[in-house]
């Protein structure tokens, strides 16, 4: 027969109900507190993530630069009477070409005949109906498509050329005409009489060949003997600035001499007062980003300590140096180094015993995650995983090894982590 309970443990019992009756609603209280405290913490505090992804960071600055060229001036005698270029501003060309002309002393009173000549030419021509050969046609069509293409161009050196070719074309059409029209005799006498005028042109002209290959530019500052490869010891920055040269200025045209550039390199010179320029060394390859956008591989050619503790630098490069012809002085950005990797924010970095860590999230999940810091700017790093050597030299046992999880690519880290 079952024993009977005591009174006591009745009481025991009661309590014990009691007990949990009181306990489940203060745990649900505890946890609907402690879940608003979170939601509000989040609002008020909100985490930031950023997504661990490839990227490159750089070390660069922003510096003015002079740029130096290996380059000969072109001039002759005669550079009062005015220049006719022969070849373009930009155009290559090779020793000893032809690249302008002085006009002779009365050049524009035989232009003048010349263009009185063309017109009777052309007078002679009209109402001769028996011309109309398969040579004429093609001459008059040429004629034609160069009349129509000088209608779209702006540059006085193309419309220069397109004139000369209309020139050519109608003292051509001519010569095929006098020999086939009844006139002959007087259209042969006007191209002869033509003929000798622009003899007594180039006679009279003083033409002016290029010294040395590369391409023409008749961008001249008188400053091609100064700011030249030959004599990079020279530079300093009190010398540079004496100069008074104006940041991106545009070098203005001579109409009196051109020059020839080595368009294979060219230098730039700058006075820097970086860390970066006070470690560099001769040798060194860096990026250069012009201001057109262009980034050139450079080289460290020559290097300078200044008084002041600044460092004259002067870069070589190989590329874009056409760019850089209409300009002595410049701003550019060096890049003194790029580093490819796993990139995050430092933000992103807490430390702790000297040992960087991120705070990964993953599903409401938070890991801490040891990285190793292998390159950084002031506001990124590349960062990896330590190996598992390095790891034991910096005090991890095998187990502790095991047990560490690496940063991934596509990992969602916590900005500016607050570790309790």
């Amino acid at each position: 027969m079952a024993k009977k309970k005591t009174k006591k443990e009745k009481i025991k019992k009661t309590n014990k109900k009691y007990i949990a009756k009181m306990l489940i609603p203060l745990i649900v209280i505890s946890l609907f507190v402690y879940a608003i405290y979170k939601v509000i913490k989040l609002i008020v505090i909100p985490t930031d993530l950023t997504m661990v992804k490839n990227g490159t960071i750089y070390d660069e600055e922003s510096a003015v630069g002079y740029v130096i060229r290996d380059e000969k001036i072109a001039k002759g005698k005669n550079y009062d009477n005015g220049m006719v270029q022969i070849k373009a501003e930009g155009e290559k060309v090779a020793k000893g070409d032809q690249i302008f002309r002085y006009a002779s002393e009365n050049e524009e009173e035989i232009n003048t005949k010349i263009d009185e000549l063309n017109s009777k030419i052309q007078e002679a021509l009209l109402g001769q109906t028996n011309l109309f050969t398969n040579d004429i046609k093609s001459i008059e069509s040429q004629i034609e498509n160069k009349i129509d293409g000088l209608k779209s161009k702006n540059d006085i050196q193309e419309i220069s050329e397109y004139k000369k070719d209309i020139n050519t074309y109608i003292t051509k059409k001519s010569k095929i005409a006098g020999e086939l029209s009844q006139a002959g005799s007087y259209i042969n006498g006007l191209i002869k009489e033509k003929e000798e005028y622009q003899k007594n042109l180039k006679d009279n002209s003083e033409y002016v060949n290029a010294p040395m290959a590369g391409v023409v530019s008749y961008r001249v500052d008188d400053l091609e003997e100064t700011l030249t490869p030959n004599n990079l010891e020279d530079l300093n920055k009190e010398m540079l600035e004496k100069l008074n040269l104006q940041t991106g200025q545009i070098v203005t045209t001579s109409s009196q001499k051109g020059k020839v550039i080595n368009n294979y390199e060219c230098y730039i010179a700058a006075i820097l007062d970086s860390e970066e320029a006070k470690q560099a060394t001769i040798g060194k390859e860096v990026t250069l980003r012009l201001s057109t956008q262009d980034e050139v591989d450079a080289i460290i050619s020559y290097i300078a300590k200044q008084n002041n503790k600044s460092t004259l630098i002067v870069f070589k490069i190989g590329d874009c140096v056409e760019k850089l012809i209409d300009y002595r002085k410049i701003t550019f950005d060096i890049i003194w180094w790029k580093y490819e990797g796993l990139k995050v924010p430092k933000s992103a970095i807490y430390y702790n015993n000297g040992l960087s860590y991120v705070v990964r999230n993953r599903a409401g999940y938070q890991d801490e995650i040891l990285v190793e810091i292998l390159k950084e700017n002031d506001n990124y790093c590349i960062v990896g995983s330590y190996s598992n050597e390095d790891l034991k030299n910096l005090g991890f046992t095998t187990k502790d090894i095991n047990n560490m999880k690496k940063i991934s690519i596509y990992d969602e880290i916590i900005i500016n982590p607050k570790i309790e």
